[in-house]
């Protein structure tokens, strides 16, 4: 008989319910403007892909320090992102913070209804989406009052969930001013991620991070920060 093989970590709908939030809470633009949003909107994320990519890189570690050296090969005076890099790959949060997503036709991808529906159920996000001749175009999400006032208790209140929030500013930081498509196009410029296969499993790349870490390596850095 062949022996069962354990499959990837999960979180839990608690944990991804936090996660999602708080990246809702970091990544959305005003919604004064949008007719669409809810009376109590204070913000919005545009597009389901936006949000699925932003996902990614707080979900592994690993290709989060990847795009920080890609980052810091772009602006080399700027060491901080080495270090905070270094930090990741050195720590066990490559292993222990990792909840693969599957690889789908527009990139990373997870169900994220459950979790989702914690949230529109305690009225702190909204979904709203855009029909696309008979089918769903594109959806977007609302980060409404009450959820603000949730995300901000859990920075102020809750040292326990800080990676949460650290991890979020980060992934938020490093894509500000673009859009979900070039998001997309950006993760896809990684090539184990590029072609891992449909339907598949998006494989750590830990130790090829650390390995370009080292190639990165600024003048006069050593050990932890």
């Amino acid at each position: 008989m062949a022996m069962e093989t354990a499959g990837p970590r999960r979180a839990s709908r608690w944990q991804n319910a936090v996660r999602l939030l708080l990246l809702i809470a970091t990544a959305a633009e005003p919604a004064l403007m949008n007719a669409r949003a809810p009376a109590d909107a204070v913000g919005w994320v545009r597009t389901q892909v936006l949000l699925q990519k932003l996902d990614f890189w707080v979900r592994c570690p690993d290709f989060l320090a990847w795009e920080l050296l890609t980052e810091f090969e772009t602006y080399p005076d700027d060491p901080a992102l080495w270090r905070l890099a270094q930090d990741i790959l050195s720590s066990d949060e490559p292993d222990v913070r990792r909840y693969p997503m599957l690889r789908h036709r527009f990139g990373a991808f997870e169900h994220m209804d459950e979790a989702l529906g914690m949230l529109i159920e305690r009225s702190m996000v909204a979904k709203r989406h855009t029909p696309r001749g008979d089918q769903v175009g594109q959806h977007d999400y609302y980060l409404r009052k009450r959820g603000q006032q949730v995300a901000d208790t859990i920075v102020r209140e809750e040292p326990h969930l800080y990676w949460y929030v650290d991890r979020t500013r980060t992934v938020v930081g490093l894509v500000k001013g673009l859009g979900p498509s070039a998001v997309k196009t950006r993760q896809y410029l990684q090539r184990d991620y590029a072609d891992t296969p449909i339907g598949s499993y998006i494989d750590s790349i830990a130790d090829q991070a650390r390995e370009r870490l080292e190639q990165l390596r600024p003048p006069g850095a050593v050990g932890s920060r």
